[in-house]
């Protein structure tokens, strides 16, 4: 069975780090804790490695995972543009639980699996996680869980469901709030005919909190459940809650 690393205790958080770190240099996949839920992540570069993480969730490439940066600066380099709302978002609510949906730098040389060209970013608030971030790159990471199950809490969740398919477990307790990342859709504020942020799962972030940042640009809220995005609405890589990749 895969290790699990206690990372409350000083030398057991030495050697889980060493070893998730060898692991994703490898191509392997980790769980690891975020300030959301429990994530299992891979090399956003590694292609095999971010298909073996869609496998091992037992979902395709329709339903690409998010991508988790230790900063800004990483931010700029994955995307194409960042608007001047966007920066709003980001200053307010990073690192936390916001995800951010934006076209992504085409020049990038990586395959999350049928993006249309986009990106889902978050910076978590979540020390061990971000230390890890500094030292790997940008992690894909989607909720450690299988599809069709409730997103992992705790460590012993994620790995009874996800077993010996990842390396190594970090544990660092119960998630912070168990409330996966609000996913909002920044793509219009790209060359859109109509700027608008769409929510496309409410999360962490309250409708209402965003809306004292983004004022008139977030999407008016749904009168009721038939007005919430759907899947086939969503662009992929942010759909809603079970069909969402991310924590």
């Amino acid at each position: 069975m895969s290790p699990v690393y206690d990372c409350r205790d000083e030398s057991q958080l030495l050697s889980g780090m060493r070893h998730a770190r060898q692991a994703i240099g490898r191509g392997e996949l980790v769980v690891l804790p975020t300030d959301t839920v429990y994530g299992i992540a891979a090399d956003a570069f590694n292609t095999r490695a971010v298909a073996g993480l869609l496998e091992a969730k037992g979902r395709g490439r329709q339903q690409p995972p998010p991508v988790l940066v230790a900063g800004v600066s990483t931010l700029r380099a994955l995307v194409a543009e960042i608007p001047p709302a966007v920066d709003d978002l980001v200053r307010e609510f990073w690192p936390g639980g916001l995800t951010i949906v934006l076209p992504a730098q085409p020049s990038l040389s990586w395959d999350l699996g049928d993006t249309h060209g986009t990106v889902a970013v978050r910076m978590p608030a979540q020390k061990l996680t971000l230390e890890l971030l500094e030292e790997t790159g940008p992690l894909a990471v989607s909720s450690a869980n299988l599809t069709g199950m409730p997103a992992a809490v705790d460590i012993d969740a994620a790995r009874d469901m996800l077993g010996d398919s990842v390396s190594a477990y970090l544990d660092a307790g119960v998630s912070e709030t168990g409330v996966a990342s609000t996913i909002v859709d920044a793509t219009l504020l790209v060359g859109g005919a109509e700027p608008v942020v769409r929510v496309l799962r409410e999360g962490a972030v309250s409708r209402e909190r965003l809306r004292e940042v983004l004022g008139d640009l977030l999407e008016p809220d749904p009168v009721d459940d038939r007005d919430a995005p759907t899947p086939a609405d969503a662009p992929s890589g942010a759909a809603p809650d079970d069909e969402a990749p991310g924590p």
